[in-house]
C-alpha cells in the first residue's frame, strides 16, 4: 500500500476557525483558549503530555492514540513553529515545543526564509520555501515509506486540499466558538465532492469529522 497524506488531529472551532487573531508568543492561538478547543484531546489516558495516571478511553482516546500510527515525517507552516514573522532575527529561539517535541519525525517548516537545520530529541526540524508538491517530495524521501502528515496551521493545510495533494483527513470539531481569525471551512460540506465523509460525535461533545479520497 501507498504511504498517504493525512491531516490528522486537526480542531476547528464550531463556527469554523482554527485559531484566532493575534498570536504570539504567549499565544500560539491568538484570543483563542487551546485548552478548550483541545479539551477532548487532554483528557484522554494516552494525551502525550498526560504527567499524572488516569485520563478517558474510547474515542477519543483511540483518535489521540492514532496520531503518531504510521507517520514518518510531518509538514508545517510557520506559523505553527513560532510567532516570528519575517526574516529570523536570530536562531536560538527554536519553537513551542520544549526540550522533546512531540513529532519525533522530521519536520519539514514552510517558510520563505530558510534557516538551517536542527534537531531537538527525536525530531529535526528542516526550514523549506518550497511549493506543496515539493515539500511532499522531500518529506515522503525522509519518511522511510511511511505516511505523511500535514500538520497546521490553517493555511498550510488550505493550500495542500487545494492543491488536492491530501489523501485522509480527521477534522474534530471543538464545541466552543472563536468569532473570528483563521478561518478553515463553513463546515464539512465543502469536501463532500472530492472525499467520502463521515461524521462521529463523542460523549466529550467534540464531533469527529473523517474524510478519504473518492
Amino acid at each position: 500500500m501507498a504511504p498517504l497524506v493525512r491531516i490528522q488531529n486537526f480542531v476547528v472551532s464550531t463556527d469554523g476557525y482554527g485559531s484566532g487573531e493575534g498570536q504570539s508568543l504567549e499565544h500560539p492561538f491568538g484570543h483563542a483558549d487551546p485548552e478548550t478547543l483541545m479539551s477532548w484531546a487532554g483528557a484522554t489516558a494516552h494525551w502525550p503530555n498526560r504527567t499524572d495516571p488516569g485520563g478517558t478511553y474510547g474515542l477519543d482516546d483511540y483518535i489521540t492514540r492514532d496520531y503518531a500510527n504510521n507517520v514518518g515525517a510531518e509538514i508545517m507552516g510557520r506559523n505553527k513553529f513560532g510567532p516570528e514573522r519575517g526574516p529570523w532575527e536570530n536562531y536560538d529561539w527554536q519553537g513551542w515545543w520544549g526540550e522533546e517535541p512531540p513529532f519525533h519525525t522530521p519536520v519539514f517548516v514552510l517558510t520563505h526564509h530558510p534557516r538551517p537545520s536542527f534537531s531537538k530529541g527525536e525530531t529535526t526540524f528542516h526550514f523549506l520555501d518550497a511549493s506543496p508538491k515539493d515539500a511532499l517530495t522531500q518529506a515522503f524521501d525522509a519518511a522511510g515509506g511511511k505516511d505523511v502528515r500535514i500538520g497546521g496551521g490553517v493555511a498550510t493545510v488550505r493550500e495542500f486540499l487545494d492543491a488536492d495533494l491530501v489523501d485522509t483527513m480527521h477534522i474534530a470539531v471543538a464545541p466552543v466558538e472563536i468569532g473570528r481569525g483563521e478561518k478553515f471551512w463553513t463546515g464539512p460540506n465543502e469536501y463532500v465532492e472530492r472525499f467520502h465523509h463521515e461524521q462521529i460525535p463523542s460523549p466529550s461533545g467534540v464531533v469527529h469529522n473523517f474524510f478519504w479520497r473518492r
